[in-house]
């Protein structure tokens, strides 16, 4: 009766905390049509608690990986956020995410939603340390540089630099950098694996998303690829934490594509 009781006291607290929580728009969903459920039933009632954990425990480590319910009803989950936000901003941010996958996706058991700082997903059928490039969303600068070979070449020294990085256990899939274009322009880039990812599947799925640069990036300013077990990001700003002063004010307008299998 006590477990209940606390059980039924937190649920109150976090929809609370949802309403209060500062709202952001997400960079994009993934609503899995063909795994549609009934609302109110028991796969759904446990994702709802499954997001409850993720919410209350993710912030405090910046990943995990939970389920919830038995059986034909267990449902999975996985929430991260990015490796240079604070506990304050994760927070924040998987409080939103949990919130609208819900709303976005209410009768879904398969569902994921990216933002800037965090990622979260769920699905009634287990997906961890497995490479998901099944459903990619690309963002892209809408200019060009004005030296693509120089460009290209550093942006590529710069990726297989932090990429390398991002492999090694102790970075927990994160890699981020910077180098010099010219003495006024910087370029900054950031990857990340969902930790539960090995190193060969994290270094796979950072390999599958730097290809996509000629398809959608080539030659722009800035990309982002946004994959269920990885992120990529460049810019000719910073973006990524602590925050450089250099070339703040460089576009920042962009463009995006969605791509399913």
């Amino acid at each position: 009766m006590y477990l209940l009781l606390c059980k039924t006291i937190f649920l109150l607290l976090l929809c609370i905390t949802f309403s209060d929580a500062e709202s952001q728009d997400p960079l994009g969903e993934f609503c899995n049509k063909e795994t549609n459920i009934s609302i109110g039933g028991k796969v759904s009632s446990n994702i709802n608690n499954l997001l409850s954990e993720l919410v209350l425990k993710t912030p405090s480590t910046g990943f995990l990986a939970t389920t919830f319910g038995k059986e034909k009803d267990q449902v999975y989950g996985l929430a991260q956020c990015r490796g240079d936000v604070s506990t304050q901003d994760c927070s924040i941010c998987i409080e939103d995410a949990a919130k609208q996958i819900r709303q976005r996706c209410p009768n879904q058991a398969d569902a994921r939603i990216w933002y800037d700082f965090c990622f979260l997903r769920y699905n009634n059928k287990t997906f961890a340390s497995q490479v998901d490039t099944s459903f990619g969303i690309f963002y892209y600068n809408v200019e060009n540089v004005t030296d693509p070979k120089t460009f290209n070449n550093k942006l590529g020294s710069l990726m297989d630099e932090i990429r390398a990085e991002a492999v090694v256990p102790k970075q927990e899939g994160l890699g981020k950098g910077k180098t010099k274009l010219s003495p006024f322009v910087t370029l900054y880039a950031l990857v990340q694996c969902t930790r539960d990812l090995s190193e060969i599947s994290c270094a796979q799925c950072l390999a599958i998303s730097v290809s996509n640069f000629p398809t959608f990036c080539n030659n722009r300013k800035g990309c982002r690829v946004l994959y269920s077990s990885c992120y990529v990001r460049y810019e000719l700003y910073p973006f990524f934490f602590p925050l450089d002063s250099d070339n703040a004010g460089a576009s920042k307008k962009t463009m995006r594509a969605v791509v399913h299998p």
